[in-house]
């Protein structure tokens, strides 16, 4: 959410974010609302004033003059009574309007109208050249029993599958040792639930507009997440942190849940756009301080790109446009991986800051020192790893010409092999 104030001040910053983003946001229609609203309100608290200022004189007034004074007085009350129905049911399409107005991005966001046009920043590392014909990993994955698509589908339906035995256990290699990366970078270990409240789906950004994403458990009024920034970030709502608090660094290890909807014929092959998958998130809730935010992004993309680099894929880094930002987000860097398959680098880490956009939903603020006001926190996040997105550019990059796959040398102490080979006869 936005600073209304700052809105009303701004309309046409807010407007160009929109058409920028390309956010279905109705700001002529806040602008609209809010100034009624504003009217309302003001003529309610003005008859509310009348009303107490005119009981405190009745006590010295004489009978005729007292009689005016309360035939006045109830004419006053039904007046304010007919418009305090208007007034909520205003402020309300406030509110509703508010939710959908656009952080306008960084200046130096790219602007264009989807992942095509993003720019990219660096690359580090080569493409692997193979002398043989590579596989893909869903091939690969059959042939060494590691990967069971049929079987998934069969258990869940579409975009599901199974990783058994050595895929299972390189899955867990990869997030164990996200989780002890992030540990010697300071971050805090936290289980957080997956099942969330609409209010820290709203909270942080992802409702309304994006309820065809997520499976939602009607009985309940719970969501499963699509990220543990949801809970990460909504830790604190409502709250009011000491300076010294902050900055709060987190990480959490969850299952993430997303429906996919409107992706349908897109990606349906394979392991790269599923339903359910494991992710280690970064969450980093700060000062209200662009400098502070602005090195901050570039800690949190830093991180992922040294696991990336422990790893020793492929991979590049893009300045996202404007069309594929976020109606939150400030800027994002994303990082996308090599995979032999595709032809080409998919993403598989996004490195976020939205200013005070999550914080003012949650209310989620600050004592800066001294006298000052409370102040609304600055949030941040990305990625440290996501599986089987990652599991595909283990399979496909380390792949041997025997069909085996060779396993990084800092997965080797959580896996205790250095190779996945076929399985035994």
């Amino acid at each position: 959410m936005l600073d209304l104030k700052w809105v009303r001040e701004h309309p046409d910053i807010v407007r160009d974010a929109a058409r920028r983003k390309r956010v279905n946001a109705d700001v002529d229609g806040f602008l609209a609302a809010d100034a009624l609203h504003r009217e309302t309100l003001t003529r309610l608290e003005a008859l509310r004033s009348e009303l107490k200022a005119g009981s405190k004189q009745l006590g010295g007034m004489s009978p005729e003059q007292r009689a005016g004074a309360l035939a006045a007085q109830q004419a006053t009350k039904a007046e304010l009574k007919q418009l305090e129905g208007p007034e909520q049911e205003l402020r309300a399409r406030v509110a509703e309007l508010a939710l959908w107005l656009p952080m306008p991005p960084a200046p130096e966001v790219p602007d264009g109208a989807d992942d095509g046009d993003n720019l990219e920043l660096a690359r580090v590392g080569a493409p692997p050249e193979f002398g043989f014909e590579p596989r893909s990993h869903v091939e690969l994955g059959e042939a060494l029993g590691i990967v069971d698509i049929p079987r998934g589908v069969r258990l869940a339906g579409s975009r599901n599958y199974l990783l058994l035995g050595e895929g299972a256990r390189l899955e867990q290699a990869v997030l164990q040792l996200s989780l002890e990366h992030m540990r010697r970078r300071g971050f805090e270990l936290v289980s957080v639930p997956t099942l969330v409240s609409d209010a820290c789906m709203t909270g942080t950004g992802y409702f309304p507009g994006g309820e065809e994403q997520a499976y939602r458990c009607e009985k309940d009024a719970l969501n499963l997440v699509g990220t543990s920034e949801v809970a990460l970030t909504s830790i604190h709502a409502g709250e009011t942190l000491a300076a010294d608090e902050l900055p709060i660094r987190r990480i959490a290890l969850s299952p993430c849940y997303r429906r996919e909807a409107g992706t349908y014929g897109k990606d349906t092959k394979g392991l790269y756009r599923v339903h359910q998958f494991w992710k280690v998130e970064q969450v980093v809730i700060g000062p209200a301080d662009e400098d502070w935010s602005r090195q901050e992004h570039q800690r949190i993309l830093g991180h992922a790109r040294d696991f990336m680099d422990l790893l020793e894929l492929p991979y590049r880094v893009v300045n996202v446009c404007t069309g594929d930002l976020g109606q939150g987000q400030v800027q994002k860097f994303d990082i996308e991986t090599w995979m032999p398959s595709r032809g080409g680098y998919g993403e598989t880490h996004s490195a976020s800051r939205f200013h005070d956009f999550q914080a003012r939903r949650l209310n989620l603020r600050y004592k800066p020192g001294g006298a000052g006001k409370p102040r609304f926190c600055h949030t941040l996040n990305n990625t440290v790893v996501a599986s089987p997105r990652v599991l595909i550019a283990l399979l496909e990059n380390y792949q041997q010409a025997d069909g085996s796959v060779v396993v990084p040398e800092a997965l080797r102490p959580y896996m205790g092999v250095d190779r996945i080979g076929p399985p035994a006869a």
